[in-house]
């Protein structure tokens, strides 16, 4: 893949701390040398996402996901590696040469910028079609839902017309082709039909991206028809997961925190009623990449979902996504409306505003939907209603956190509090034989690794060490070469490091994963740069030293059994080779190489 030079690569990585990167998108704090933080890649309770200022990298020992800053980047901005540098050199203030590239980029940044001016294209026609008379019971039903002028205009609403190929007959019209309009979710290509609309006589809302820019729709069917609301598919520019409706108006609220809710229309009432911090997910539930995008604006959200049994399970499954991500969510109750549309329509904008000061903390809403389920006026039920709580107070991994909600909630439903704590010591007494840390299984990279074994984590424990330590090589190097380590992957790495130490003596673990361009290298690449974050975390300060020994004991020694198993039982060199093996055990077990 041709991209750009390596130096021009090394320049806008090096502009480009990674710290302060991935804190514009992660809450982070500093545990030690390095930071911690919610993972944003996957769903958890407690920090295991790591980033090192030291190494430039990241690494979560939850998914295993990690890299440098240009993966982190290209994962959460679903960014292609090129697309990633031009974001950071243009975060940063660089100047980038022009880079010639290969057919296939040409093809995907072709495609992707096609998609996105078909999306532009249909947003104009759906938006002039609903001003015309053929939109004209469009235009009455956005009316009848008390939308003004200016809100239809500021989120761009239109029309799709009755006939099932206007817009495809149109967008041909204007050049593309049947095989990109296929690929744009807004057509169906097929050999009875031909060319037809996903969207036909429906009320449209145009979806767009956090910079403004139209990457999907959402319609709503006008009479009857099923489904009732329709949205685009997953294309090259549109990730469900990843997108939140009006976030590119959110974003630049002054409000606190943001407004979550559930549908197109409860989004634009809001906006139109002055809470222009509203936003919703498309057509799924909330995911941890929503999340994850809020959290990049705000620490605090508002979930402001329908007063029914639905929107009460939705806001339940929400919370911990939420809690995740590092928020603080509030509950917005609508009774006796069911969503903010028909509650500011029916009791105005001051009644929704008092309810946003009234939200309800996420621990006592979770606490008093769970209250539902139990007889408090039965002794048993009773118990088995404190005992749940219990375990919902157990989620809380900091203990002053966690002792002020046992306090509160014990208060609210006469608990007496040090029955509780009592209680639940006894509960992490009972886990703690139950449950351990997850072992890391190392991503199958293809290249000949072993996965999970005992020398290899030595292998990588070295190289991390290396890393942390490059005062150590000129003694390692003498007695290990990259050619001990496993094939694969693990001798490439060990290999780029050693050539770095000996051309500039420093150390650049975030440039070798920049050599791989398959991302699950990448991220095997940071696990064996990371591996002594755990080891180190575990090994007591005094043992140190015997624990990096025994290490490079280990490699030496699995170094010396892969050449004696490729030589005869009757070789005379054998017995040099295990002299030399002593000899070279020996002298690591005189060095004094951790300060204990």
């Amino acid at each position: 893949m041709r991209r750009y030079s390596e130096e021009v690569i090394d320049s806008v990585r090096a502009a480009n701390d990674i710290v302060d990167v991935i804190s514009q998108y992660v809450k982070l704090e500093k545990k030690g040398a390095d930071y911690f933080g919610l993972c944003p890649f996957h769903s958890e309770k407690t920090g295991s996402f790591s980033v090192s200022r030291r190494k430039q990298m990241y690494y979560c020992f939850g998914c295993h996901r990690g890299g440098n800053v240009f993966k982190f980047i290209m994962d959460h901005e679903h960014m292609e590696f090129i697309e990633a540098v031009q974001f950071l050199a243009a975060r940063s203030g660089i100047k980038l040469p022009e880079v010639e590239m290969t057919k296939e980029q040409k093809a995907v940044a072709s495609l992707r910028g096609q998609l996105m001016e078909i999306n532009k294209e249909a947003a104009t026609y759906f938006y002039r079609l609903l001003h015309s008379d053929h939109g004209s019971h469009a235009l009455e039903y956005f009316k009848n839902r008390a939308l003004s002028k200016e809100t239809m205009q500021k989120f761009g609403l239109g029309y799709s017309d009755q006939y099932s190929d206007d817009l495809y007959r149109y967008l041909r019209k204007k050049g593309y082709t049947d095989e990109v309009l296929k690929q744009s979710g807004l057509v169906t290509i097929d050999e009875v039909r031909g060319g037809h609309d996903k969207f036909w006589n429906r009320a449209m809302f145009p979806i767009m991206d956090q910079y403004s820019k139209v990457i999907a729709f959402g319609g709503r069917v006008l009479g009857d028809g099923e489904p009732k609301y329709l949205n685009s598919p997953e294309t090259p520019v549109f990730h469900k997961s990843h997108t939140l409706y009006g976030l590119h108006l959110a974003r630049r609220s002054r409000r606190e925190g943001m407004i979550l809710c559930e549908g197109y229309m409860d989004v634009i009432a809001l906006h139109q009623a002055g809470f222009d911090n509203a936003v919703a997910s498309l057509g799924t539930a909330l995911t941890s990449g929503h999340a994850g995008m809020i959290a990049r604006f705000t620490d605090k959200v508002y979930l402001s979902y329908d007063s029914d049994k639905a929107g009460v399970n939705a806001a339940l499954r929400a919370i911990p996504i939420l809690r995740s991500a590092g928020l603080t969510p509030l509950v917005v109750h609508m009774d006796p409306y069911k969503d903010p549309d028909e509650f500011i329509k029916g009791l105005g904008v001051d009644a929704y505003e008092k309810r946003l000061e009234e939200a309800e903390n996420f621990f006592y809403f979770r606490a008093h939907q769970l209250e539902k389920d139990y007889d408090l006026n039965d002794p048993a039920a009773k118990t088995a209603f404190q005992q749940k709580l219990a375990g919902m107070l157990m989620e809380f991994s900091d203990e002053m956190e966690r002792n002020n909600y046992a306090d509160a909630i014990c208060k609210k439903f006469q608990i007496p509090v040090e029955t509780m704590k009592r209680y639940i010591i006894s509960l992490a007494q009972q886990n703690t034989g139950l449950t351990s840390r997850r072992p890391i299984v190392e991503p199958d990279s293809g290249r000949g690794h072993k996965k999970d074994s005992g020398i290899t984590k030595s292998q990588m424990l070295l190289l991390s060490w290396l890393v942390d330590r490059p005062d150590l090589f000129t003694q390692v190097r003498e007695l290990i070469e990259p050619e001990a380590f496993d094939e694969g992957l693990l001798r490439e790495v060990a290999t780029m490091l050693y050539r770095q130490m000996e051309e500039v003596g420093v150390p650049n673990p975030a440039a070798i994963a920049d050599r791989f361009e398959n991302s699950e290298d990448q991220d095997m690449v940071t696990h064996i740069f990371y591996e002594d974050v755990r080891v180190l975390h575990e090994t007591p300060e005094a043992e140190k030293n015997r624990a990096l020994i025994e290490t490079l004991t280990r490699v030496v020694q699995n170094g010396y059994d892969k050449k004696r198993s490729a030589m005869e039982e009757t070789d005379s060199r054998l017995i040099t080779m295990v002299i030399e093996e002593r000899a070279q055990i020996d002298k690591i077990k005189k060095m004094k190489i951790i300060n204990a």
